[in-house]
């Protein structure tokens, strides 16, 4: 839900949200940065926490099968998280009718692509096609970049309305330079900074939805060797073209 429209919401109905279930959800977020699972005193450190606390809150997730633990007592996301992150993407129209395009993309510029929405403030991997070259940048589902230094991020912030502006910034978001800023506005693509993942370059454009709001970006990402602009920004811009024409009731790519 809009975070806007839910507060108005809880200003007319007079009813906020519970503040318990909050901090229990916050646990999902935690274990999810860890590639390899946490111990019970490295959650509540991470969220400075006292361990009965901690402990509770887990305890809970895992009664409700968000969590579990692994062979050597680590607390990890279990698989029941996989059909809702599966689900997120087909009722956004980011599954199974953008995998081809993604598909498609790769197949004729050889590197891997990615599709990121921005979640908590930083553009996070939904969706991605691999190369099949052996040097490769990799790009995980569920990878998150900078908004500053990143394609992706510079693209959702160029692209951005002024409601979503101020909410990263209030958040404390560090946005790339306005000059940058314009210059994607301007070109309708961005490159990444390159000082935040050294030897690998990607470039990014920005999908749109129905109501003509960027909500998305279609990315490349390759070793700096293998980049050349005019070999890559026309494919990545008519593929973005595409996943928008799906957002907004065309036909999907077969």
């Amino acid at each position: 839900m809009d975070t806007e429209y839910s507060n108005r919401i809880q200003e007319q109905s007079g009813v906020r949200p519970l503040s318990t279930v909050i901090k229990t959800l916050a646990v999902l977020d935690v274990l999810a940065s860890s590639p390899r699972g946490m111990r019970l005193q490295e959650v509540a450190a991470a969220m400075n926490l006292s361990r009965p606390t901690a402990y509770q809150r887990l305890l809970t997730l895992i009664e409700a099968g968000w969590v579990e633990q692994d062979e050597e007592m680590r607390y990890r996301l279990s698989m029941h998280s996989c059909r809702f992150a599966a689900a997120a993407l087909e009722q956004a129209d980011l599954g199974a009718r953008v995998q081809p395009v993604l598909e498609t993309l790769v197949a004729k510029v050889k590197e891997t692509a990615s599709v990121a929405v921005l979640d908590k403030g930083l553009p996070f991997v939904v969706a991605r096609v691999d190369s099949e070259s052996l040097l490769r940048a990799e790009q995980k589902i569920g990878t998150t970049f900078e908004l500053e230094g990143s394609a992706s991020g510079r693209i959702l912030t160029a692209f951005a309305d002024a409601n979503t502006l101020a909410r990263l910034r209030q958040n404390g978001g560090k946005l790339a330079a306005e000059d940058i800023l314009a210059e994607a506005r301007a070109n309708g693509y961005a490159i990444s900074s390159g000082y935040t993942h050294s030897g690998v370059i990607a470039i990014a454009a920005p999908i749109f939805d129905i109501r003509g709001k960027c909500f998305a970006t279609l990315s490349l990402v390759m070793p700096e060797t293998r980049f050349e602009l005019e070999n890559f920004k026309q494919p990545l811009l008519d593929a973005a073209a595409a996943i928008t024409s799906i957002q907004q009731g065309g036909p999907s790519v077969r």
